[in-house]
């Protein structure tokens, strides 16, 4: 919740805070439970990269698209150094997992490149402890942005409908997927149905502008 309501900046804050205490305290309650350690890490790397996920007009900033700048260095060396601490232990788990996955995206401004390669393992990994729809569609996403589009369509499509008939990011996925394999009318109106599920006004915004440039092709 305090993730989502970044519109609400004291809410937000102040909920996030309360949770990464609540991780602290687990992780000194259980000091050999990477696990824990992988959690609190996992909850670090995305508070850090908090300013930048609104630009100075509070409009919406896709992770690829954020200033590197903005990121709390701190919070990441704190991140990784729990995420190193986990490691020793030699149990890995689905938060370290995850907890890593954001790894490899803090390393892209060091690395000039995303890692996409050591993405694909860690989200084939994560499905396998938590075959979750989120795991699902980013994975497919990152199999399309490797270059094997219509892979990445036939994961998304092979999803239960059910499940993610009004399930907001599937649609911005199927669209993004869709205009990588130049299905332009696809992506256009799989878009349109994301706009429609979208509460958040900045991130409504956003697909709208983003809406308006598949337009112009």
């Amino acid at each position: 919740t305090g993730w989502d309501r970044i519109d609400q900046p004291d809410v937000s804050l102040s909920l996030t805070g309360e949770a990464i205490w609540l991780a602290r305290l687990i992780v000194q309650l259980l000091p050999d439970e990477p696990e824990a350690k992988g959690l609190l890490a996992l909850m670090l790397y995305c508070t850090a990269r908090l300013a930048a996920r609104r630009d100075e007009l509070g409009r919406f900033v896709p992770l690829d698209a954020q200033d590197w700048r903005l990121w709390d260095r701190n919070l990441i060396i704190e991140a990784e150094s729990l995420l190193s601490q986990a490691a020793q232990a030699g149990r890995f788990g689905r938060f370290q997992c995850e907890s890593a996955i954001q790894s490899v995206h803090v390393q892209r401004p060091v690395n000039g490149h995303l890692n996409l390669a050591a993405l694909r393992t860690l989200y084939d990994m994560l499905i396998q402890f938590s075959d979750s729809t989120g795991a699902r569609i980013s994975r497919a996403v990152l199999i399309a942005d490797a270059g094997n589009t219509e892979q990445g369509l036939a994961e998304l499509d092979g999803l239960d409908r059910h499940r993610v008939a009004d399930h907001q990011p599937w649609w911005v996925a199927r669209s993004h997927v869709a205009a990588l394999a130049g299905k332009r009318a696809e992506a256009i109106a799989d878009l349109q149905t994301a706009i429609a599920l979208t509460d958040d006004e900045a991130v409504g915004r956003y697909l709208i502008a983003r809406l308006a440039d598949l337009d112009t092709l």
